[in-house]
Formats: C-alpha cells, sequence, structure tokens
C-alpha cells in the first residue's frame, strides 16, 4: 500500500511541503468577539481568504501532483457545488491540463465564474451534489477522464489535511479543532493528521441538521446515504459520505454538531459586523457550532472553510440575519382612517428613536373603514430590547400592535 493510500505523516508532510507551492498559509485570528461569548479563547483559520476562495486548493493540487503524466494527459473530471470546482480548475491550470467540472445546477454564479476563469469546461447538471456527481462519472467513462473525486480520496484528504499542520504549528497548545463536514475530506484529512501529531486534540465535525449524513453514518457504523438534503449550506449538501474517508472520520473525530440554517444567517451578520469578513454558509459552520459546547478556557480553532458568496445570497442572508436578531421586524396596528392618524402613530415611534423603512395602508381590511384601516409598519431597532419598547409604546397609546412576517 502506498502512502498516498494511508494518511501517514510522512504523507502529510509531503503534502505540506507540495500544497505551500500555490497555497497561502491562512494565519490564524483570534476572535474577541467570540471569545467572550464562550468564555475561551477562539480563532478563526480563514480559509476563505484562501486562493481560491476556500480549502479546496489544498486536497486538489496534492491530488493532481500524485497523478501520472498519463493520468494527467486524459483531461481531468470532477464533481463540485463550488469550491472543490475551482481547486481543481486551478490546479489543473497550473499543470497545463484540460478540466471538465460538473456542478449541480443550484451552484452560486459566482463559483460557476470563477471555474470557467481557471480555463475549465463547465457542465451544469442536477440539483444536488449526488447527481452531478453521477454524471461526471458517466462523463469520465464515456471520455476517458481520469476522476478527481472531492472528498473521498485519500490523496486529496492528505493535501486538505495540511490545514491541520499549519494550525499546530501556530498554536501548539492548541484544545479544539472544529472542522466543517460535507463529505467528510476536510474532516478526514484535519482529524488524522491532529491526532497523529497530538492525540489530546479535540476534533469536532459540524454538519447541517438538514445534511447530516456523517452523523447519521457513524451513528449506523456504515456509510449511510440521507434520503435528502435541505440546508442553505450549499458546500456541504451532501446525501453520502466518502466510503474511503469514512473509518478515518468514525476513529479520529471526537463528536459531531449539527447546525440550523437561521443559526448560519446570524453567524454570517456576526463575521460581517465583527470581522468584516465573508464567510459563505457552509464555512460558517463552525462558527455556529461555538454556542453548543462547552469552550471555557479552552484555546479553540474554528476552520472557516470558503467565502464564495454570490452577492443575491449575501444580500437575503444579511436581511434575515437582521430580522433574527431583532434589527428588523414588522408590526400591524389598526387606527380610524382619518387625517392625522398616520402622524400620530409616526411620533410614537420617533420619540422611541424607531426607524420606519416601510409602510403599507390597507383601507379594505374592514367594511367600516371609519372603524378601522390596517398599517403594517416595518421598523429598524437596535435589537429585541429596543424592538419590545416600541412595541410597548405603541401598546400605551392604545395601537395594539401585532407581529407579522417581515418581508423586505
Amino acid at each position: 500500500m502506498s502512502k498516498y493510500e494511508m494518511l501517514t505523516l510522512d504523507a502529510f508532510e509531503e503534502a505540506y511541503d507540495t500544497v505551500s507551492k500555490v497555497a497561502s498559509e491562512t494565519k490564524l485570528i483570534f476572535s474577541e468577539y467570540l471569545s467572550e461569548m464562550t468564555g475561551g479563547k477562539v480563532y478563526l483559520k480563514p480559509e476563505n481568504m484562501q486562493f481560491t476562495g476556500a480549502y479546496k486548493l489544498r486536497g486538489a493540487y496534492y491530488k493532481i501532483s500524485t497523478l501520472s503524466d498519463e493520468e494527467k494527459n486524459k483531461g481531468l473530471i470532477t464533481a463540485s457545488a463550488g469550491n472543490h470546482a475551482q481547486g481543481v480548475a486551478y490546479a489543473a491550470q497550473r499543470y497545463g491540463v484540460h478540466a471538465t467540472i460538473v456542478m449541480p445546477t443550484t451552484t452560486p454564479l459566482i463559483k460557476v465564474n470563477r471555474t470557467k476563469s481557471y480555463g475549465a469546461e463547465v457542465v451544469l447538471y442536477g440539483d444536488v451534489y449526488d447527481e452531478a456527481c453521477a454524471k461526471a462519472y458517466e462523463l469520465a467513462e464515456e471520455k476517458g477522464y481520469t476522476f478527481v473525486h472531492p472528498f473521498d480520496d485519500l490523496a486529496v484528504a492528505t493535501g486538505q489535511g495540511t490545514i491541520a499542520m499549519e494550525i499546530i504549528k501556530e498554536l501548539p497548545l492548541v484544545d479544539y479543532i472544529l472542522v466543517p463536514i460535507g463529505g467528510g475530506g476536510l474532516a478526514c484529512g484535519v482529524s488524522t493528521l491532529a491526532k497523529l501529531l497530538n492525540p489530546k486534540i479535540k476534533v469536532i465535525g459540524v454538519e447541517p441538521s438538514g445534511a447530516n449524513c456523517m452523523q447519521v453514518s457513524i451513528r449506523n457504523k456504515k456509510v449511510t446515504t440521507l434520503d435528502g438534503v435541505n440546508t442553505i449550506a450549499d458546500g456541504t449538501a451532501v446525501k453520502t459520505p466518502g466510503e474511503k474517508i469514512f473509518p478515518y472520520v468514525a476513529a479520529n473525530i471526537d463528536d459531531i454538531v449539527t447546525v440550523d440554517d437561521q443559526d448560519l444567517v446570524v453567524s454570517f451578520l456576526d463575521m460581517v459586523e465583527n470581522h468584516k469578513m465573508i464567510v459563505e454558509n457552509s464555512g460558517l459552520l463552525t462558527v455556529a457550532a461555538l454556542k453548543q459546547l462547552d469552550l471555557k478556557d479552552k484555546k479553540v480553532v474554528s476552520i472557516l472553510s470558503g467565502g464564495n458568496m454570490d452577492v443575491i445570497t449575501m444580500s437575503s442572508v444579511v436581511q434575515q440575519g437582521l430580522i433574527l436578531r431583532d434589527r428588523i421586524f414588522t408590526v400591524s396596528v389598526l387606527l380610524p382612517d382619518k387625517p392625522g392618524e398616520l402622524t400620530r402613530v409616526s411620533d410614537v415611534i420617533a420619540k422611541q428613536d424607531g426607524n420606519v423603512i416601510k409602510l403599507e395602508h390597507n383601507q379594505f381590511v374592514s367594511i367600516n373603514r371609519n372603524a378601522a384601516v390596517e398599517l403594517r409598519i416595518t421598523l429598524e431597532a437596535y435589537g429585541t430590547e429596543h424592538k419590545e419598547s416600541i412595541i410597548k409604546a405603541l401598546n400605551e397609546h392604545g395601537y395594539k400592535p401585532k407581529l407579522v412576517r417581515t418581508s423586505i
């Protein structure tokens, strides 16, 4: 068995030397905000700042370095929701070989365009990664391409594991490493190397609650396919984890926690406001998971796996984050349809420092317009306490506000 199949320390060291030719050594960032929240010392490993916007470049480049000239010259093919696509496309460009990438039709446009910008041919197929992967295997068989799997490949996982090498080199006494899990390649590489270097390090995997294929597989003690996936974390929307990497993850991951989509939305806002960083939803899994763990007095590293996010998704996530944080909310009040009523409501809100974003006036809520018309007011507040003070003031003036679904 070759060292590429064993995830040995020698293989990790070779991968580190190889990957360092193209990948940035993303330095840890201490988060005062997250440290205060958890009671530990939280550091961010910003792979969202990597050259291709994600850690995937590491595994792709190392894997291709292990291929023979014959395998490379056949042309490469892979399937990816975007980040592995860019890693393979860039690595193929560096090696001067052709690459075809099959991506789900739901892949954010920024990932599609950046993949094309590295000279790769892009084929859009299927709604989720698993469907795109089946198509990629079909094309590989038909055209003789060499398949580069995004996660179920031990050489790819070895390349991803170089992240752990950098973390431990910079923070030798790290207690916890939090790693996102989709198919499991990153978790395989990071957890295996971390345990080789220091078995006392706790490695915690984090999955979206709507795509927890690894958690279910470990619970069942065998690779298990989910019936479906449903998450905004598109980079980790995988139904079946890797067969080859599964034993390593099962042996080296200490625990797996899951995160709901709404927690990712709030975490996006936290990263933007407190660290001025754009992190995609899959990359935010480890940040959202911090509040679930007892990390008091521990040194913790959260791996931010990527930052490739299109502006439309970004806009939607920011709006939803503001709503979830009670920074934007909508109330419905009933008032008589006569001059001056709108001014009086506005005056109540103004005295509470509320900022009106939108008004919707519905005269047809009742057949007796003199008795009541509906006014829906969308407001900006500083947070929950401020929101409650505005609602209290409206109540005190007899408007009996009702919270309704906010649509910006």
